[in-house]
């Protein structure tokens, strides 16, 4: 296993020919530095590239036009994750492989018949590389695709390149209970918290490295960035990474409020604000709004709205509910803050509040593989305050804190 930080293969070539030559805002993201500083590397390589529409550089150009229109660059495939290459397919939709319209480069689907690449997809590729925006949390499947891509490079002989991108949410704060291994799923498939404070390249790291993958891997680090850059995502343009995830106030709510997908409360999607807007036709905006106020959560405010969700939950139907407002988004704790919604809602409607479950009769289950353990959901039945249950996931959180540092690329 060759794990790679800063320096070594990818960094040690010489400068190419040519540079790329962008007018952005933010860090210098991987795609950009592999071209100014590692295109040599790649020539006589049939190429691989997992992406979707998050992969651009600061000119919002695609990786794949960027790689495509490369004469001494091969590329002769594509992968696609969830919501597929271009990001046109709903969250769990399935999505089928295809040709790119574009460039008429087949298109293997990650997130229909199969999740992790087949010997036949990899047929004849010398290097896969990997760019898609993560958006910071444990529950979405971006990470998990990537996991797989190395398993299946491993297994076949196939070195990986990931591109990394800034984390949204920043790179200092985790926060949440750590994936307990009953739990694991595709929204969470190894035992890290909700939060956990680690760009794509370094998940990409602490998995290869910490959970027995073993690939032959190497991440091309971006330039300029740090864990505590005040401005979100180094100010980069932000490219939607899935249809519910429109701004990077989304993908800081979401890490809370993404419970609710495990609930019969809407979470928001089919409004213009996905994961802000939350209710169901049973709740008293006014009355969800003052209770969750008066809890003094730092950072936030909710103010009472009524929607209509066009698809989804509650579809066509008149709810209820709150809009989230981030006041201080350096006080703000996303977790805590979605699961004091849960509590709430499940303390003030007990009769109409469900957790739901996998299927008729089942325990539930969503709600489960989502706070990635069962006691959160029993201790929610049981009334336990936030504090207790902050206090019960916060040993493994800081032991997590000591494996995650060893896998750090930035400062």
């Amino acid at each position: 296993m060759r794990n790679l930080f800063l320096c070594g293969l990818l960094l040690a070539s010489a400068m190419p020919a040519r540079a790329v030559e962008v007018r952005g805002a933010g860090p210098e993201p991987g795609i950009e530095v592999l071209l100014n500083e590692h295109a040599s590397e790649l020539k006589g390589k049939r190429i691989g590239l997992v992406t979707n529409m998050t992969g651009v550089d600061r000119a919002l150009r695609s990786d794949i036009d960027l790689l495509a229109a490369r004469r001494d660059i091969q590329l002769v495939a594509l992968f696609g994750p969830e919501h597929g290459v271009r990001g046109d397919v709903q969250a769990g939709g399935h999505v089928d492989s295809s040709r790119d319209a574009a460039t008429g480069l087949p298109v293997h689907s990650l997130y229909g018949e199969h999740r992790e690449p087949t010997p036949e997809m990899l047929r004849g590729i010398d290097l896969l590389l990997f760019d898609i925006q993560d958006v910071g949390a444990r529950f979405y499947t971006y990470p998990y695709t990537l996991a797989n891509v190395l398993r299946a490079a491993r297994r076949d002989g196939i070195p990986v390149w990931v591109l990394d991108r800034p984390n949204p949410v920043g790179g200092l704060k985790v926060e949440g209970p750590v994936l307990e291994p009953a739990q694991s799923s595709f929204i969470g498939m190894f035992p890290i918290p909700v939060r956990h404070g680690m760009t794509i390249g370094e998940l990409a790291r602490l998995f290869n490295g910490e959970f027995g993958i073993g690939a032959e891997l190497s991440v091309v680090p971006m330039r300029g960035w740090q864990r505590g850059d005040a401005e979100p995502g180094g100010a980069m343009p932000w490219v939607p990474p899935s249809p519910n995830m429109p701004t990077r106030d989304t993908a800081l709510v979401y890490l809370g409020t993404a419970l609710l997908e495990g609930t019969n409360i809407s979470e928001g999607r089919g409004t213009t604000r996905p994961f802000e807007t939350l209710g169901a036709p049973f709740v008293d905006a006014r009355r969800l709004a003052d209770a969750l106020n008066a809890l003094d959560l730092p950072g936030v405010r909710f103010r009472p709205t009524a929607f209509t969700p066009s698809f989804s939950k509650h579809e066509g139907k008149a709810c209820g509910g709150v809009q989230v407002h981030v006041t201080d988004r350096e006080a703000f704790l996303p977790f805590r803050t979605g699961l004091a919604v849960v509590k709430t809602l499940h303390d003030l409607y007990p009769d109409a509040f469900r957790f739901q479950s996998d299927a008729p009769g089942a325990t539930p289950g969503f709600f489960d593989k989502l706070a990635g353990n069962a006691w959160l959901r029993q201790a929610i039945e049981r009334g336990d305050t936030l504090d207790a249950m902050q206090q019960r996931w916060q040993p493994e959180l800081r032991r997590f804190e000591a494996v995650r540092a060893r896998y750090l690329l930035y400062p």
